[in-house]
């Protein structure tokens, strides 16, 4: 504690002087997580020892969301938790929530420093200039200046990375904010996505989930100079060395080409796991989202995976209680995804996000009622889950372990935990040989 103490002082009697301890805490996409991980190395070159965010550390780094607002408030409640724990630490906020609200972040007691989409990656120059005591220093700039990419991958074992390919988004769905606090769809280049993704086989790394806001989009800002998509991307990296699985982390349908659902059928190396927004099962509620497709579509997406891949994962995002959504609405949605080969579900209750268009929408849906529709589309995922997970009792299928699981069974036994090429989780008691293998596996 004395330790601890004397760090303090020599730290905050005036500017930082020197690097000392760095926590980060991460809310939430896997986007997310890729930058703050990239963000995590940059401190550590800059000599920042990394801690865990439940230690005592001289900086603390909270890169936010803004999809809803519990995380708004999660963001909130961190602050107020470090402020208890260690007063005199420095914290700063970057990523979506602070892209879109500055000033309110700002006005958070025990905020030090606010940064930008712009400035995120340049967080160790202004840590460096921060004096404890001053009021919050807000670093950011309006969204459409936003247009460079920086490249990131998360990188907390050797088994799982994702990686970054795409940033930003040219789609304006009348519930989303993430154009506003992510700026102009922009990708990284293939080659340098190539180079990254040899780099990450070198160290071990024999997953890689593609990421990004809209990866469907990837080259097109640059299609003309270099004619780069996402199928010429998927292609290359089919090519890498040492990299064994690729998964793509989620693709809009309207994006989702015949041809790249072809490919993947036919390789060795990219997982049968597609996870595809549908947002709604009425194509009344999908107009009134703006999004770019009708369900018949999706219903077309669906059929050809299947066709090719009967033992595809197809993962699927879904909004309830949408401004306008009837009784009726969420039915139709609710026999849509019940009657789709599906195999799970990811829902989210509607929330109201400042600036966007869905505020003009009427009726607005009690909140009683979103929470109730989400609850009966999470019991529908379920059953999906456990039907799917049911075709393949007694097959072989390939399971990459990819470390302990954070909860052993009710015998205290340590698991370990993996998934399938078609993304079925398995447990097993710890064997350390499995770890980052590839086992044939009887399910």
């Amino acid at each position: 504690m004395l330790k601890n103490k004397i760090s303090y002082l020599r730290i905050f009697a005036g500017a930082m002087a020197e690097p000392k301890t760095i926590a980060f805490h991460t809310l939430g996409c896997k986007l997310n997580y890729s930058e703050t991980s990239s963000i995590s190395r940059i401190m550590e070159k800059e000599g920042y020892e990394k801690k865990t965010f439940t230690d005592l550390a001289d900086v603390y780094v909270i890169n936010t969301c803004s999809v809803t607002d519990n995380a708004d408030k999660e963001c909130r409640q961190l602050v107020r938790r470090i402020q208890r724990k260690a007063p005199e630490s420095f914290v700063v906020i970057t990523g979506c929530y602070a892209q879109l609200k500055p000033v309110e972040i700002a006005e958070i007691p025990g905020v030090d420093l606010v940064l930008g989409a712009a400035e995120k990656f340049n967080i160790a120059r202004h840590i460096n200039e921060l004096t404890k005591g001053d009021a919050a220093k807000i670093c950011s700039c309006d969204i459409e200046d936003v247009d460079t990419f920086h490249s990131s991958w998360s990188a907390n074992d050797r088994t799982r990375t994702f990686l970054k390919v795409q940033d930003g988004c040219d789609y304006n769905c009348s519930f989303c904010t993430i154009p506003m606090a992510r700026g102009k769809s922009r990708s990284d280049s293939i080659d340098n996505v190539i180079k990254n993704a040899e780099q990450l086989a070198a160290q071990g790394v024999k997953e890689i989930v593609l990421t990004g806001v809209n990866l469907g989009d990837f080259g097109k800002a640059d299609a003309a100079e270099k004619k780069e998509d996402f199928y010429a991307l998927i292609k290359r990296l089919d090519h890498v060395e040492g990299i064994q699985r690729y998964r793509i982390s989620s693709i809009e349908p309207n994006l989702l080409t015949n041809e790249i659902i072809e490919f993947v059928a036919g390789s060795k190396k990219f997982m049968p796991h597609f996870h595809i927004p549908l947002q709604s099962g009425s194509n009344k509620i999908l107009g009134l989202m703006r999004r770019r497709y009708k369900k018949e579509l999706y219903v077309e997406k669906v059929q050809q995976i299947k066709n090719l891949m009967p033992h595809c994962c197809i993962g699927v995002d879904v909004i309830v209680g949408f401004p306008g959504e009837t009784n009726e609405d969420f039915q139709e949605t609710f026999d849509f995804l019940h009657a789709l080969d599906i195999s799970y579900l990811h829902v989210f209750t509607y929330s109201e996000r400042d600036h966007t268009k869905a505020l003009d929408i009427q009726p607005v849906i009690a909140k009683n009622i979103r929470h109730q529709r989400n609850k009966i589309l999470r019991n529908l995922s379920y059953m999906k889950m456990q039907y799917f997970t049911s075709q393949f009792v007694g097959q072989k299928r390939n399971v990459l372990f990819e470390g302990v699981g954070n909860h052993p069974n009710e015998n205290s036994t340590q698991m370990l935990e993996g998934y399938t090429d078609n993304y079925i989780r398995v447990s097993t008691p710890v064997r350390q040989e499995w770890v980052n293998e590839i086992v044939e596996w009887r399910m």
